[in-house]
């Protein structure tokens, strides 16, 4: 990659060759500054361009700088002023500081310098004594000379004194004048000013840029209004694509119909079609909606940007709205681009109705910048909004519009064909058995996720090593299923025979009363084995539907309650065992009444919230007499069901003794033991067929099992 700084002049020696002559390169990109690319003078791209093109780098002015600093500090180490010969002042005194009669004294003058120095000029008819051998020849000029020799004194004090005690006997004529003087070396007070303050902000500036690029507290400190988005572009390939993406195929299609706008817009402008703003993903947890998302960044030919809905959460205030400032500045100099927000329900929940928080809340001051970068006065042309969220039911109404969001593609739980091609790609690395159904294994996970089937392929392999084997089969993906849905099997808990004997009694009663309800599960086996925080379940594959009668769910309630309704019966008393009974058939009548108006007291009501404004809301959506009549219906619709679980019960309690006894002996029992016992359904089953099939609920292959309800 070409650095940006020497783009121009590599634009033009290119445009020079090729008027040369060389047009057979023409029409190829010719800088590193493409679109696509992050225009940067950093190393590697100085590197490359140094090397490939045979151009010396520019000069750099820091060299400036060096060159001045190191004249400056070598002034210091020479002087242009003497060049004086240094002695000691013993020598002075001996040699130079005498008189005689004949020739009087030798000293011209002293000079005392800054108090520390004294400077000794001879005179010029004197200096062919041999004493005076070490003066440099060829220095003498004129009166002016000199200094000649240079000591050093301790007291300035001392030293006159000391001269005029001298002096004093001799004649006046011989007496040498003493200078006092103050000299100030320029480069050296200069040096002692800059130096330290050179040297502070040379630090200075060292730390900043260590701060600022490093991911720590102090790159957060000077980076804080800057965005975190993680580019993905020409250089940084993502390596998931549609092609890895399973099931979905609706909202593939969508979005690739974006990215194929971007790669070729002239198919849908010619027709006066406008590209899309924005596309929100929305659906539940492990559906998918980031994969897809990573599928379009690795589609897409260009710049993609990655980041979450807390990347702009801080607590300083403004940092929100202004990383999303930076964000869309970085994202119109890299169009046309994709922009990826997932979880964006951290930053888009709906303003005002929040009552924890104060009128300046920092979320709804970063959501309205967003929303203004989005589709506000200013234009964003190439600039395309993906996020993705799995509670739509809770952003605001402004950022859901058109124009925003164009689209809102739904990503649901997938269903059995889906699944199907999901485990096909889960699959593909996992070495197998031959012959191993892909449908067989999406038909037991009816209400699983992508994100689920994922764990179920790892879970298997994992399984298969801890046992040993060469491949995977089938059984390690039952055991998976059973590891996913009920939790790890203890069958070293402790649990005295008492509760061993409850246990048994209360998963016969869901069994014996499911086999005898038309509208109820499929059974799949029933154990005691204590798994997870459940000391014993009754497995079930269920149906899909994509709608519920009264009918179905009041069997499902019936079956549910028909573990506590066995203890009645055969001990005449509960336990807290049905916890999780209770819990679920609560949840599901109050639904009934309160949601799905399939209550006759009632009428056809829902007070259903689709939209979650009401989520912080004190007060019911009905009065208090109404409040007292769902209670009162919720409480008498689970009785009745109570009571029929029970009476069916009464009337099968020999039955019911013997499955729990066969329970209880075998702690497993599959379909074809309670056909033994209670005969054949005498309702249609459809997926007992399929069951029979792949061999699900047989003795013969123990631990096979559906989905837990």
């Amino acid at each position: 990659m070409i650095s940006a700084r020497n783009s121009i002049g590599f634009l033009k020696y290119k445009k020079m060759t090729e008027s040369k002559g060389k047009q057979n390169n023409a029409g190829k990109p010719q800088s590193g500054n493409t679109r696509g690319q992050r225009p940067s003078g950093n190393a590697q791209g100085g590197k490359t361009s140094g090397k490939t093109d045979g151009k010396k780098p520019g000069f750099n002015f820091y060299w400036i700088y060096a060159i001045l600093a190191v004249v400056f500090i070598g002034l210091q180490f020479f002087n242009w002023g003497s060049t004086a010969e240094e002695i000691s002042q013993m020598r002075f005194e001996n040699e130079m500081l005498t008189w005689s009669e004949e020739d009087g004294s030798d000293i011209a003058q002293l000079k005392i310098i800054n108090k520390e120095e004294v400077e000794v000029f001879i005179k010029e008819d004197r200096l062919d004594k041999s004493k005076y051998e070490d003066v440099e020849p060829g220095r003498t000029v004129g009166e002016t000379s000199g200094p000649h020799y240079v000591f050093r004194i301790a007291s300035v004090e001392n030293f006159e004194t000391m001269i005029r005690e001298t002096q004093r006997e001799w004649p006046v004529e011989d007496r040498f004048p003493v200078y006092p003087e103050t000299r100030k070396s320029w480069g050296t007070d200069m040096l002692s000013w800059l130096l330290p303050i050179g040297l502070l902000i040379a630090f200075w500036i060292f730390i900043i840029r260590r701060m600022a690029g490093s991911g720590g507290p102090g790159g957060q400190m000077f980076n804080i209004g800057k965005s975190k988005a993680t580019l993905f572009d020409k250089d940084t390939h993502v390596n998931i694509d549609f092609k890895d993406v399973a099931g979905l195929d609706e909202a593939k299609v969508e979005l690739m119909e974006i990215v194929d706008f971007l790669k070729n817009p002239k198919k849908y402008t010619d027709l006066g079609g406008k590209i899309p703003k924005g596309a929100l993903l929305v659906g539940p947890p492990g559906t998918g909606k980031t994969l897809l998302a990573k599928a379009v960044a690795g589609q897409a030919q260009v710049p993609f940007f990655s980041l979450s809905g807390s990347d702009f959460v801080e607590m300083f205030v403004g940092v929100g709205a202004s990383r999303v400032r930076d964000l869309f500045k970085q994202a119109k100099e890299k169009a046309p681009c994709i922009v990826f927000i997932d979880e964006i329900d951290a930053i888009g929940r709906a303003r005002g109705k929040n009552p924890v928080t104060g009128s300046n809340d920092e979320r709804e001051n970063t959501l309205n910048q967003l929303l203004t970068e989005m589709d506000g006065f200013g234009t964003n042309v190439g600039v395309i909004i993906l996020a993705a969220t799995n509670r739509a039911d809770v952003l605001d109404r402004a950022l859901l519009r058109a124009g925003r969001f164009d689209r809102q593609i739904h990503v649901e739980m997938p269903d059995l064909t889906e699944r199907r091609a999901i485990f096909k790609v889960h699959m593909k690395p996992l070495r197998l058995e031959e012959n191993l159904d892909e449908e067989f294994l999406a038909k037991q996970t009816p209400g699983f996720s992508g994100a689920d089937i994922a764990n179920v392929c790892n879970e298997a392999a994992l399984i298969a090593a801890r046992r040993n084997k060469k491949v995977v089969d089938k059984q390690d993906f039952m055991d998976a299923i059973d590891r996913i849905i009920g939790g790890l099997e203890k069958r070293n808990k402790i649990i005295s025979p008492r509760e061993k004997k409850v246990i048994a009694y209360h998963e016969s009663g869901h069994a014996a009363v499911s086999w005898q309800l038309e509208h109820a599960h499929p059974l799949v086996k029933v154990t005691i084995v204590p798994r997870g925080k459940a000391l014993g379940a009754a497995w079930y594959l269920p149906e899909e539907r994509q709608i519920t009668t009264f009918e179905q769910m009041y069997d499902e309630l019936t079956s549910t309650l028909g573990g506590r309704a066995a203890e009645d019966i055969i001990f005449g008393q509960i336990s807290t065992g049905a916890l999780n009974d209770l819990e679920k058939v609560t949840k599901q009548a109050y639904a009934m009444v309160v949601y799905f108006g399939l209550n006759k007291k009632i009428g056809n009501v829902s007070y259903y919230d689709s939209s979650g404004q009401n989520e912080y809301n004190f007060t019911k959506p009905y009065s208090e007499k109404t409040a007292q009549t769902i209670d009162e219906e919720v409480s008498a619709l689970i009785e009745k069901a109570y009571s029929r679980a029970k009476d069916m019960l009464l009337t099968e309690k020999e039955k019911l003794m013997q499955l729990g006894d066969l329970l209880l002996e075998k702690e497993v029992i599959f379909r074809e033991d309670l056909e033994g016992i209670f005969g054949k359904r005498p309702f249609p089953d459809s997926e007992y067929a399929r069951e029979q099939e792949f061999g699900v609920g047989s003795s013969m292959s123990k631990k096979e099992d559906g989905k837990k309800t």
